[in-house]
């Protein structure tokens, strides 16, 4: 494999902390690495110094001469004042892009819900990042570096992300570098892993999976981690050997060593104990929503409910996760349990000794401790506490989720966003809670902290609702999910996320199926529209798949008639017959973009 680039001796230092000690490493063609370790620890320094965007305190990083990388910020760095369309594409021209098959891939994977004429500061979170992922994958890049490229995302954008990384190139072409915490993403898209941590880099073949049971194998042989890490490291390689069909069907790691390592780790979960330990906390009722509509809209201008009539009853011990496309209502749901929002219709039934924590997408709980040390604050709700049947000592409990002797003394508003969500986490179960809502837990978490808090969870006697866009926290930690997607209905997902996406892409193709002309029906004198109508943008996008179909086959026949060409240099009378098919075919061509173009253009 050709070499890409390379780094040498590569240090960098802050303050009295050396992150990266002489550290020396390449990238060939065809690698596609993901890179993993604590918060803190240099993954974003290590990509940032390798794609020459920050310059060591000492070594080098060298290019191929004409080797092009292309970088994602994990922080938003697009011009809030362009356009959608004007961040991704600059000045050029439509029929200069949109000629493009790659670039219209792209679009339509990440942006084709995204109004084209927006201005940037006017999108959400999610729309930002997925812009910025636009923005860097119409290009040519031949090394792509990716800081944290699945915060905001929603699932079917991870799923799309990993197909499109895994198809972009041929096997031994091109090479992308991702820092990710999303432990899902890495095991479909990376067959190398390099772990950052004390100050150096140790690679390992394989995606997350395969990591999980090289460093199990590390720790175990080298007797140089506590034991306490190489249980956890052990548990969290059981999950991924006894868990989801798809990852065990695929193994990415030799299954002796596999299965004579977690010969003697217990499942993750005793659900059965546990089961009987919340129904002794909660009795048999638990939270019940009983045919809910919840509305916005008023009754006189037509809008679709938010929720629409559903039933949802959560049994002691239920650990139930929530998938849904950003918008479909997920954290409004937690809030009706939790009895925050008042249904329209239907009623909310609440358990005499239900006593519910939520853990919300910010960190503003916090603001009335951020002068407190971290132990203080936990020592201040109780000094011991019982987790998965042991007794643990606040310091105890706080060291499980990371907090080490001297971190556990520092102020709480000098921790990092990881370090205060780990905090909002702690404060939530150490108020023994009986129903615990987690909303999107993972942000901000490394891959080390996110088992640990698994692991916490795994003894946590009591019913549990998660919702998140990580499918692998979802599947760890929940023995349910249900999806809501979008129409006010909530349903069961016995396949898991899989069947969500499944389901997602359904009811797509569905509403493109069932969409009718957009102009069919409409009264003569109706008012003339500002916009096109959601019948029109169904149509819109089912013609765009129609359209990019039919160009998938004008340009094979096109490659055809190039090779018979070429074939036939010397015969004249057949290569003016050959050069008029491929004329007709340039002109059926410029018809099709043409086309392509009007539907876009009802998208944006």
């Amino acid at each position: 494999m050709a070499h890409l680039l390379g780094g040498e001796s590569l240090t960098v230092q802050f303050a009295t902390r050396t992150v990266l000690d002489g550290v020396t490493l390449g990238l060939e063609e065809g690698d596609r690495i993901g890179i993993v370790g604590r918060n803190g620890d240099g993954k974003s320094t290590l990509m940032r110094l390798l794609a020459q965007r920050q310059t060591p305190d000492e070594g080098r990083v060298t290019l191929r001469g004409n080797v092009q990388v292309g970088y994602l910020d994990q922080s938003d760095v697009l011009d809030a004042d362009l356009t959608v369309g004007e961040a991704i594409v600059g000045d050029a021209a439509d029929h200069e892009w949109a000629a493009n098959p790659k670039i219209r891939e792209v679009m339509g994977g990440l942006v084709g819900e995204v109004d084209w004429h927006a201005n940037v500061h006017a999108l959400s979170g999610g729309q930002k990042r997925r812009v910025a992922l636009a923005k860097l994958l119409i290009g040519d890049d031949d090394v792509i570096m990716l800081d944290e490229p699945t915060n905001h995302l929603d699932v079917e954008g991870v799923a799309w992300l990993a197909r499109h990384l895994k198809t972009r190139w041929r096997a031994n072409e091109g090479a992308f570098v991702v820092v990710t915490h999303d432990r899902w993403f890495l095991d479909e898209v990376c067959t190398r892993t390099w772990e950052v941590h004390d100050g150096i880099v140790d690679p390992f073949d394989g995606g997350y999976a395969a990591y999980v049971l090289a460093r199990a194998e590390r720790d175990r042989s080298a007797s140089v981690m506590e034991s306490k890490r190489v249980q956890l490291v052990k548990k969290e390689l059981a999950w991924l050997r006894r868990g989801a069909p798809a990852r065990t069907a695929k193994p990415k790691f030799r299954i002796e060593a596999a299965n004579e390592l977690i010969s003697d780790v217990p499942e993750p979960r005793d659900s059965v104990s546990l089961s009987k330990m919340a129904t002794a906390r909660l009795g048999k009722d638990v939270l019940d929503l009983e045919d809910v509509t919840l509305s916005y809209a008023t009754d006189d201008d037509g809008g679709a409910p938010l929720l629409d009539n559903i039933t949802l009853r959560l049994a002691p011990g239920e650990r139930l996760g929530l998938v849904g496309v950003n918008g479909s209502g997920k954290t409004t749901l937690l809030k009706l349990l939790n009895g925050q929002v008042p249904p329209t219709k239907g009623r909310l039934k609440r358990g005499k000794t239900v006593q519910t924590a939520v853990l919300t997408q910010e960190v503003t709980e916090l603001d009335d401790v951020l002068d407190m040390r971290v132990i203080e604050v936990i020592e201040r709700e109780k000094r011991s506490f019982a987790v998965g049947g042991k007794d643990m000592t606040a310091g105890q409990l706080v060291e499980q989720l990371g907090f080490t002797k001297d971190k556990q003394w520092t102020r709480v508003s000098e921790l990092s966003g990881g370090e205060r969500r780990r905090l909002q986490l702690l404060r939530l179960l150490v108020g023994e809670p009986n129903v615990l809502m987690l909303d999107e837990p993972t942000n901000d978490l490394d891959t080390d902290t996110l088992a640990a808090v698994e692991d916490v969870l795994d003894g946590w006697p009591g019913t549990l609702v998660v919702v998140s866009h990580d499918r692998y926290l979802l599947e760890r930690v929940t023995d349910r999910q249900m999806a809501l997607l979008g129409d006010g209905k909530i349903r069961d997902l016995p396949g898991g996320v899989d069947q969500y996406l499944q389901l997602r892409e359904a009811a797509l193709a569905g509403k493109a199926a069932t969409s009718g002309p957009a102009a069919a029906g409409q009264d003569a004198a109706a008012p003339a529209k500002t916009g096109p109508s959601e019948a029109e943008k169904r149509e819109a996008r089912k013609g765009l798949g129609r359209i990019e179909r039919q160009l998938g086959k004008l340009t094979a026949q096109e490659e055809k008639l190039n090779g018979q060409m070429e074939a036939n240099v010397g015969n004249h009378e057949l290569l003016t017959g050959l050069n008029r098919k491929l004329q007709g075919l340039a002109a059926d061509r410029e018809a099709l973009e043409e086309e392509w173009m009007q539907a876009s253009d009802t998208l944006a």
